[in-house]
């Protein structure tokens, strides 16, 4: 992707049937020019730390939000989020867990590493959808955005 057209959203996600919801419920929503969905925990944090087929990013270009699945291939989605939230460089990038897990311990793991939201995927495809449209309208348009200056080393 040109870096003249930043991402906007980081979708990790490996379940193609839950990113496609995902994808065209943001689509729809019109809420969001520019999406990249990545299918494993390691190719989301080459994309975030530039490294790798990113190399060639800058570490300017942050999403604004990275929409984050737990059970992931490669690096698991807890894995993904502790590196995130404990580089300076990165930490103030909004994470929001999007999984269907609503088990205690990944909650509970998931917020002490620093999550900024924690959300249970519906199962009806209509409540999912609502939910999506909801995640995008509160952080791309009501949440102001981190500074600069909230990413250290910039």
């Amino acid at each position: 992707m040109p870096e003249s057209e930043p991402v906007q959203i980081l979708l990790v996600e490996d379940n193609p049937s839950d990113a496609e919801l995902t994808l065209h419920a943001l689509r729809k929503s019109k809420l969001v020019n520019h999406i990249l969905h990545v299918q494993d925990g390691a190719e989301a944090l080459d994309f975030l730390f530039c490294r790798g087929e990113y190399a060639d990013r800058t570490a300017e270009m942050r999403p604004l939000l990275v929409l984050l699945d737990l059970k992931l291939p490669k690096v698991d989605g807890l894995q993904v989020l502790a590196e995130v939230k404990s580089n300076p460089r990165t930490k103030a990038i909004p994470v929001v867990l999007l999984t269907s897990s609503n088990e205690e311990q990944d909650r509970a793991t998931g917020y002490k590493l620093g999550v900024n939201s924690y959300i249970q995927k519906p199962v009806n495809f209509a409540d999912f959808q609502e939910v999506v449209l909801k995640l995008g309208m509160y952080w791309l348009i009501l949440n102001s955005k981190p500074p600069v200056q909230a990413f250290v080393g910039v």
